[in-house]
């Protein structure tokens, strides 16, 4: 009766184990993409808690913020060999 008994402790907490890595809590300003045996699917999953089958799927978040970064100044040259310094995120054509 006690290997009946351990037997569903184990199953039940494999069960547990693959509900909780099944859910997604993904936050408004992300995305889910699922990626189904290593292909994409087609529609993302949106803010909320998302359910996907563990051991097929993988859920990767994407985030929707914007970043912004520091650019140093710097002159370039545009492919027609035009020379092009930037400063602050502006292009400002070089002499």
């Amino acid at each position: 009766m006690n290997i009946g008994l351990y037997g569903a402790a184990v199953i039940v907490a494999i069960f547990l184990f693959w509900i909780k890595n099944s859910l997604y809590v993904i936050k408004e300003w992300e995305r889910g993409v699922v990626l189904r045996l290593g292909k994409l699917m087609p529609h993302a999953k949106t803010g909320g808690v998302n359910f996907v089958f563990y051991p097929i799927d993988k859920l990767t978040r994407i985030s929707l913020r914007l970043e912004t970064m520091d650019v140093p100044p710097q002159d370039i040259i545009t492919h027609d060999n035009v020379s092009v310094k930037v400063k602050r995120g502006l292009l400002l054509p070089g002499g």
